[in-house]
């Protein structure tokens, strides 16, 4: 494909965001963009402020990498959304990762459309040895000095994101059916968490809330710690599924680029695969996780943030005409 000129900008369709790549694009070890590239038979052009190359084809499909954390993946997007190459202003977003699922809702392997991220990183945090023995964890809203406490503050416009709600709908509902994978590996994995009924599901489409903090974290104290989080913040109307650690310099860009008239945030889609537990089954500790392999090294979540998110891309520029000036849903 011949790249754009300064002078024609190309319109896109749809923009697909994958986060993290196991080494480069055309190894041959699979990860979130290179499935892209194979599977969709798409043409390089470089992109010299992004993490790596742009991959893109004719029919308006256009696929690149963030890198991993929110610095990256804000730079990223507002520099694709600044490119003059580009015309974005109808174009779909769909990011298309993996994530930890809380074990209480979903399995791994699991696809989950975000309905709206939280932010993670921002607040006080005391040390957990220092803590009041009445207290379950040291982290603490910007407006408290106690956890699982908040009021209204300055903060909280850049910490909780509402997705279009009508756009998760119309591509949960599109995808819910889909026939996810399942593989003995994962269903020998999911087996150690009795007790927890979604997680022993094989995967599954769903929707949720997402939690993003630049912190891989892991364990019981902090999944719970999740889960308030994400209850405080939503007025208790939110629920904690899925964590990651890009989300929040994805929407944070979108909203500028949106303001700027570069891009709509309103087109976003943020879809979520489960490569692993938030916490540990019963009988293990936090620690447990970390010597534990994912199963088949998490090809499971790559594969299904490809299968599911292509579902919604093809639809979206299939026909373009119906969904070019009105959002579906």
């Amino acid at each position: 494909m011949k790249e754009p000129s300064q002078n024609s900008k190309i319109p896109i369709k749809v923009v697909v965001l994958a986060m993290f790549e196991k080494g480069t694009p055309d190894d041959g070890d699979i990860g979130e963009l290179e499935i892209w590239i194979r599977n969709e038979k798409l043409d390089k052009i470089p992109f010299p402020l992004g993490a790596t190359d742009i991959y893109m084809r004719e029919d308006g499909l256009l696929v690149t990498l963030t890198g991993v954390g929110p610095s990256n993946a804000a730079a990223t997007i507002t520099a694709l959304g600044c490119d003059p190459r580009f015309d974005l202003s109808k174009a779909y977003w769909i990011v298309a990762g993996i994530a930890g699922i809380d074990p209480e809702d979903g399995s791994i392997g699991s696809a989950v459309w975000s309905e709206s991220v939280i932010i993670g990183d921002i607040m006080h945090e005391v040390d957990s040895g220092e803590i009041p023995k009445d207290w379950d964890y040291g982290k603490i809203s910007l407006s408290s000095s106690k956890p699982k406490h908040r009021v209204p503050h300055a903060s909280d416009s850049y910490l909780v994101f509402k997705l279009n709600s009508s756009l998760v709908d119309w591509a949960y509902n599109l995808t819910s059916d889909y026939p996810l994978k399942d593989y003995p590996e994962l269903q020998e994995f999911r087996s150690q968490f009795k007790g927890y009924p979604n997680a022993l599901k094989p995967p599954f489409v769903l929707k949720g809330d997402n939690l993003a903090s630049s912190t891989y974290w892991h364990g019981h104290i902090l999944n719970d710690w999740a889960n308030d989080w994400v209850k405080m913040y939503t007025e208790g109307k939110g629920n904690f599924v899925v964590a990651n650690m890009e989300d929040h310099g994805t929407v944070t860009a979108m909203k500028r680029l949106s303001q700027a008239g570069k891009a709509d945030y309103n087109r976003l889609l943020i879809l979520r695969t489960a490569s692993n537990y938030s916490s540990p089954p019963p009988g293990h500790d936090a620690h447990w996780h970390f010597n534990s392999r994912w199963p088949l090294q998490g090809l499971p979540s790559i594969e299904a943030a490809y299968q599911v998110g292509s579902v919604v891309a093809h639809e979206l520029i299939g026909n373009w005409d119906k969904y070019r000036d009105t959002i579906p849903g």
